[in-house]
């Protein structure tokens, strides 16, 4: 009898999991996986929301082809993502250098740190940022104490990316936390063997630093580089959803909002959807592709 029932153990444990599982399985299932295809689809349709969808087969993926909008808001994203990635991880490998040192009150610094990354993509930000870099904002007046009138930074096409690059470069919390814990797991023993052999704080930076802190650097890289090419909520506040002035700030995920939800064009919207996720994907897959030439773990 007691064999029976330590075997009778383990499947009632294992029925008991698959029933706190319905709720995940059907979140994924009517959450994320039936609206997925959905807009597999409807990327293929052509769908105003109002009348059934048409099937038009490659058309809106021709469409895109000969979309100024849509090249206009390619531009965009890569300018912010090539610009504000190297940026942000570099400010938070810098403050997580800093912060390593062993200072006082680390606690307390490294969650006054990570708070932008907590609010850096909400509409509240977005709001005071407007207002920072807005005409008569607290930039324009700093500046005008030194003889500088720019006026509104997002009024201006060659300065409003710029605010929403340093809006994501300001979010460096979540990165810097990262690269902190990464750096406390670097032994202190390689330290004293590089400063026995002449080394000095450069030479221990470039030869046992960054090889050992590469794995966090490449995860770092894929989470903010995905997380650049989905932004959305900064450039919809900060633009009043135009991605103005002259498209210099129309984020692709903004321009897919504009087609879905401004024009009701969900079949058009969908496709471009669809592309923004392939391109995401081919991207990491490089990343994985180079990280072999210049990531080094344990056992290499």
């Amino acid at each position: 009898m007691p064999i029976t029932r330590a075997r009778r153990g383990p499947r009632g444990q294992g029925g008991a999991a698959h029933v706190f599982l319905i709720p995940w399985w059907l979140g994924l299932v009517l959450v994320t996986a039936v609206p997925l295809l959905a807009s597999l689809y409807l990327a293929f349709t052509d769908y105003n929301i109002l009348s059934s969808p048409e099937f038009n087969g490659l058309a809106n993926f021709r469409r895109m082809f000969e979309d100024g909008y849509f090249w206009a808001a390619v531009r965009v994203t890569l300018v912010y993502v090539l610009i504000s990635i190297p940026l942000q991880l570099g400010f938070a490998l810098l403050l997580a250098l800093i912060l390593d040192r062993g200072l006082r009150g680390l606690a307390f610094y490294r969650s006054a740190f990570y708070l932008p990354s907590l609010l850096g993509s909400s509409v509240a930000v977005a709001i005071l940022w407007r207002q920072v870099f807005g005409d008569n904002g607290l930039i324009d007046r700093a500046l005008s104490g030194f003889g500088l009138e720019l006026g509104s930074w997002l009024q201006n096409p060659s300065l409003s990316l710029s605010t929403l690059i340093v809006l994501n470069v300001w979010t460096f919390g979540s990165p810097m936390v990262i690269f902190l814990a990464g750096l406390r797991q670097i032994p202190e023993e390689l330290y004293e063997a590089a400063r026995v052999d002449g080394a000095g704080v450069v030479r221990q930076f470039t030869a046992v630093t960054i090889p050992l802190l590469t794995p966090i650097i490449f995860f770092n890289l894929i989470l903010q580089t995905i997380g650049a090419f989905q932004s959305f909520t900064q450039a919809h506040v900060v633009s009043g959803g135009t991605g103005g002035p002259a498209n210099s700030t129309l984020f692709y995920t903004l321009y897919i909002y504009q087609q879905g939800f401004t024009n009701f064009d969900m079949g058009y919207a969908s496709a471009l959807a669809w592309v923004l996720m392939a391109a995401i994907a081919v991207v990491t897959a490089v990343h994985f592709v180079l990280s072999k030439y210049w990531v080094f773990y344990g056992d290499d």
